[in-house]
């Protein structure tokens, strides 16, 4: 089943930096999923993140505030 991936974020720098390495992740190792780009505030705040960027995989929320790894996106979408 594909993994359905959120990048919550308004579009600042680290929000298009974790969505650079999520993208790049998913296709270098041909991981099966939709990567969603939310930028709209009210959405961003149904997930109670004051911080972005935020990495959301299946609805839970993964990581906030800083730019993950490519191992570290890896190692999530694996478990």
């Amino acid at each position: 089943m594909p993994k359905t991936i959120k990048i919550l974020g308004t579009g600042c720098s680290k929000c298009q930096s974790m969505m650079k390495v999520v993208t790049d992740v998913v296709t270098q190792y041909h991981v099966d999923a939709t990567i969603e780009k939310v930028e709209d505030m009210m959405k961003i705040m149904e997930f109670n993140v004051l911080v972005t960027p935020a990495l959301v995989i299946d609805d839970i929320i993964t990581i906030k505030g800083r730019v993950p790894s490519k191992e570290e996106v890896l190692a999530l979408l694996n478990t």
